[in-house]
């Protein structure tokens, strides 16, 4: 490989919650043994082009006020189009936001009176229940269902009941789907899309795993599908997950109605929060160069190798159910018949885990009251080691 993706980091006192998490949830975690599967954050430093962008910027001594460059938007403009063959993002329909959860709890506010009911799915994004619970709306959830191949798919008669039920007017999506690694199709968002336009929903779409797309899937963007989608969706971009730059904090919003878009800048710039830090802007412009696209594609296969791994050993244990997500480095088996079997709950197994340095996710965190969550994001023999610590829990 071109470049580094092997190389163990020493994360620790370097301001990285992923290691020094003090949650009562790890303490059974020795400090010196964590290996840190709990949270979307990587071990691998970012793109060369990342960092390059960042020094040529800091090498002008000053950091005062500026305004977004062309090359900024013209970065955004050109990834999409080559990722996705969707040309709509432009300097006119792109906006910035301090974090995708920053820009949804702005489009909620814009869309919904706190108490309203929101539609998403389970299991869900422990994000999406911070900002939905912090911000006083009600969750109205439609579980994903399993097909008979095990793939998770949308349920769209019981999308369409809690629809009429609950009198929804605001739907929360997550595409690629977050925990499940569902990467949706083309004719699965086509016919979501039909629901909500036939109830009249407004569409807020974090899609902020779009490029994580593993084994040939590819991202279709929800306001891409048809002309009535781009009129009714708010998406949310980031490069922060691909190109672990999480801490740099930006993103940005696709609007492409006129109104909703106007509505949504009025309202954040009447917050005064929501402005771009500079080295955020050439972060940007480093990850979506040709070499940033690039370092992606190689961090792929090592995603893909961790998550075969992953699932080659549970599904080696009877009574463990994995699906192999098509996006996103997050793996979440099913332990239910497993914890049945031996007569343990899914939240003991989970501090079991933990207690060999092994930290993962009690699924309750995510409305998964059957999974463990697992963030596949570190050097490949950072996951193999995790592998063989688990390994004895599961062959007792």
């Amino acid at each position: 490989m071109t470049y580094d993706f092997t190389t163990v980091y020493n994360r620790h006192n370097m301001d990285s919650i992923s290691q020094d998490v003090q949650d009562d949830e790890f303490k059974g975690a020795e400090q010196d043994r964590r290996i840190p599967l709990w949270v979307a954050d990587m071990g691998f430093a970012t793109a060369p082009a990342v960092t390059q962008h960042i020094e040529k910027r800091m090498k002008h001594p000053i950091y005062g006020y500026y305004l977004p460059s062309d090359e900024y938007y013209d970065a955004i403009t050109k990834w999409h189009e080559q990722s996705y063959g969707w040309s709509g993002p432009t300097r006119e329909t792109t906006g910035y936001e301090n974090g995708v959860l920053g820009g949804v709890a702005s489009a909620l506010r814009l869309l919904a009176a706190p108490g309203s009911p929101i539609l998403l799915h389970s299991p869900t994004y422990n994000g999406f229940i911070h900002v939905l619970e912090g911000m006083g709306y009600r969750m109205v959830l439609s579980p994903l269902k399993p097909d008979s191949q095990g793939t998770p798919r949308m349920d769209l008669n019981n999308m369409e009941r809690k629809i009429r039920e609950e009198n929804i007017r605001v739907v929360l999506f997550c595409s690629p789907h977050n925990p499940s690694g569902r990467v949706w199709t083309r004719d699965e968002l086509n016919e979501a899309m039909k629901l909500f336009e036939k109830y009249d929903l407004t569409v807020i779409s974090d899609e902020i795993w779009s490029d994580l797309t593993l084994y040939g899937n590819r991202h279709i963007p929800t306001a891409s599908v048809s002309e009535d989608a781009s009129q009714r969706t708010i998406a949310f971009y980031a490069p922060t997950k691909t190109f672990n730059i999480a801490g740099m904090i930006g993103s940005y919003s696709v609007v492409l109605n006129p109104k909703l878009r106007k509505a949504l800048t009025e309202l954040e710039a009447k917050c005064h929060y929501n402005n771009m830090n500079v080295l955020s802007m050439h972060a940007l412009t480093g990850a979506y160069s040709d070499e940033g696209r690039a370092w992606m594609e190689e961090l792929k296969k090592v995603l893909e190798f961790n998550i075969d791994s992953m699932c080659n050993f549970f599904s080696s244990i009877e009574g463990v159910r994995v699906f192999k997500p098509e996006g996103t480095y997050i793996l979440s088996p099913d332990f239910r018949n497993w914890c049945a079997s031996k007569g343990i709950s899914l939240s003991e197994l989970a501090k079991k885990g933990i207690e060999t340095g092994v930290m993962w996710r009690d699924g309750k965190y995510y409305n998964m009251p059957d999974g463990i969550r697992l963030c596949l994001s570190q050097p490949s023999s950072i996951i193999l080691q995790a592998i063989e610590r688990l390994r004895p829990l599961f062959s007792v």
